[in-house]
């Protein structure tokens, strides 16, 4: 449930999301007047100052709260980008155009009948304590998902087809399928390391964020983290591919993107995403400031609870029962003006949904025809009402099979505008066909939405170059294997034409063979009406020039910084010149923002105050 990023996952829900950074400059120990004085007195400067000068913070700005810190469980975006920091994956996505490149593994190869998988794990990736990364924490990994349900929390799909693993050397790692399985290059899984994790006796229990700082092998390594506040990281000096330039990395959580963007503009945070167009239109033009608006690779939907199961089939939540017909699934999202959506709420930063992946992955990019298009026809979705069975009342409202008046309860995201400017917007279309909604947007919205106690609900997810984690939260296998327990499913679809698609799609190797079936679970999807995919959202966000030199953006024509695929935003960010020429940091707001960070680094109880997003709720 992207949120959504899921609703909060990975998923975006709307996938929803939003966020951004800031460079602090300041001794820990140093005072708040202290450090002004210095910074208005920089002759002669005390060790203690130059130090503080030399410490460059890179502070993103994030409006989603981290779901997990164990990356067996975590689903929500800003979650996942963290993790990509922190463990290395065995393959990783070139920055330029998403083609495959080596991570923990340096090369790969299949056997001729495409059942058994030899990866050369590198030899210079080390653990951040000092311990090498090999082959058997690769396998361990592996097999922990696959003997364990709760390790297979967020990313079981990928090992549903494995026979075995194991590690006949350091460098060496086999994995044997059952099927061919197309997503070997792109197994998007943390890898970590066994010395570490072999202690845990509880996977599903275990939050990873006690004892810092975190071991990995990633560019980053964790150093601490306060919920719903930060989460903040230091380069790893050990990294293969080499440091990071900032001397710190951290991820500060505001519930408000205005209150957000206002700290971007004093200097106090160097980086904001999920920006509103009037956000964007008024940063566009300040000093210090860019503005990167370009193709996302999220969708905005809106999903329908299908009346929510587990695998044992246990029906569980409280799912509007007339919401289990197609017709009325249809008849709402014929009721919906797509058009006016694009126009109105997202201005011009977003291109018309439709299908499940955005136009960014052409390959994969799917639109229905025009005989099969839930076009907006408010006067056919009446119609399809009528013939469902709901008609009006004397008072024009339509009643359910209970005898009372149909309201829907939606479940937005207290932190995305979007989902509330929505809403009003449903709120006008559907009563007209004589339908009542009630928006309940949560700061969290995880919990109703896994219990299955909501009508629909603001999705999205960040979509991979493959797609294969995307298409596998609709299968059946995704469901919680009881109402209690929890699964990777988005919103408890299980369809059996859908899941036999899935399979073909994930034993194909012939790209183009692939992408067909891929488009034909698309279409499955829309016919089923279960999710409305209204936009693919631009990634808008912006970041201060007189903090970040320079930053890399994926794909390198046109793509985005924050939820990329891969790490390379932030381990690629350059700090800007601290001397006070031409952007530097002696312009008033970045001495703002140079004692707003003392302070932060001098008393971290500023942090109690602040809090997560839900920003929808990202999933991945």
């Amino acid at each position: 449930m992207s949120t959504p990023e899921q609703h909060v996952r990975g998923r975006s829900c709307p996938d929803s999301p939003r966020f951004s950074t800031v460079r602090l400059l300041a001794a820990a120990s140093a005072a708040s007047l202290t450090l002004v004085a210095a910074l208005a007195s920089p002759l002669n400067p005390t060790p203690q100052q130059a130090a503080a000068k030399e410490k460059t913070v890179l502070t993103v700005a994030v409006a989603q709260s981290v779901d997990s810190l164990n990356p067996f469980l975590a689903t929500r975006l800003v979650s996942t980008s963290i993790h990509r920091l922190m463990y290395e994956y065995l393959t990783n996505y070139d920055p330029k155009d998403a083609h495959v490149v080596p991570g923990l593994a340096t090369t790969w190869k299949s056997s001729p009948d495409k059942l058994t998988w030899t990866y050369t794990i590198r030899s210079d990736s080390r653990w951040s304590d000092g311990r090498q990364a090999t082959a058997e924490d690769a396998a361990w990994t592996f097999n922990k998902m696959m003997t364990d349900e709760g390790a297979a929390t967020a990313n079981g799909s990928f090992v549903s087809n494995f026979r075995k693993v194991t590690a006949p050397s350091p460098t060496e790692l086999v994995i044997e399928l059952k099927r061919p399985q197309a997503t070997m290059t792109a197994l998007d899984v943390p890898i970590v390391p066994e010395h570490i994790w072999e202690k845990v006796k509880d996977i599903s229990k275990f939050t990873n964020d006690r004892d810092f700082p975190v071991v990995g092998n990633g560019p980053f390594v964790l150093t601490d983290y306060k919920p719903d506040s930060y989460v903040r990281l230091k380069p790893n000096k050990s990294f293969w591919r080499g440091a990071p330039r900032f001397d710190e990395l951290v991820f500060k959580y505001y519930k408000d993107g205005d209150a957000a963007v206002a700290a971007l503009q004093k200097g106090e945070v160097s980086f904001v995403s999920g920006l509103t167009p009037a956000q964007a239109n008024a940063l566009k033009n300040q000093q210090n400031i860019k503005v990167n608006d370009a193709p996302g690779r999220r969708f905005y939907a809106l999903a329908t609870n299908p009346g929510a199961r587990a695998r044992n089939n246990e029906k569980f939540g409280d799912g509007h029962p007339s919401l289990l017909d197609v017709r009325v699934r249809h008849a709402l999202f014929m009721a919906v003006d797509r058009t006016a959506l694009l126009d109105k709420v997202f201005q011009g930063h977003a291109v018309q949904g439709a299908g499940y992946i955005p136009p960014r992955f052409s390959t994969y990019f799917w639109k229905p025809s025009a005989g099969q298009e839930l076009a907006y026809d408010p006067a056919k979705a009446a119609r399809l009402l009528d013939e469902a069975g709901y008609r009006k009342n004397g008072d024009g409202k339509r009643i359910g099979k209970d005898g009372k008046p149909i309201t829907y309860r939606i479940l937005c995201h207290a932190t995305d505008p979007n989902d509330k400017a929505i809403g009003q917007y449903l709120r006008e279309w559907w009563g007209k066909l004589g339908i009542g909604i009630t928006l309940d947007c949560r700061d969290n919205v995880t919990d109703p939405w896994l219990a299955g106690k909501y009508d629909l609900a603001f999705d999205g997810w960040s979509v991979n170059p493959d797609p294969d984690f995307v298409l596998s939260i609709h299968t059946c296998a995704a469901l919680p294997a009881t109402p209690k327990a929890t699964g990777a499913t988005d919103d408890f679809i299980c369809d059996k034409q859908y899941d036999a698609l899935y399979a073909r799609q994930l034993a194909e190797y012939d790209p183009a063979k692939r992408a067909d079936i891929v488009k034909q679970m698309e279409s499955r999807l829309y016919d089923l009406g279960y999710m409305n995919v209204m936009a693919y959202p631009n990634a808008v966000e912006t970041y201060r020039t007189d903090q970040i030199r320079s930053i890399t953006i994926m794909p390198e024509k046109a793509g985005n910084i924050y939820g990329q695929d891969g790490y390379w935003s932030w381990w690629s960010a350059v700090p800007a010149d601290s001397g006070g020429s031409s952007g530097g940091s002696s312009s008033a707001g970045v001495v703002a923002g140079i004692v707003a960070g003392a302070v932060i680094l001098a008393g971290a109880g500023l942090f109690a105050a602040l809090r997560r997003r839900a920003t929808a709720e990202d999933r991945e």
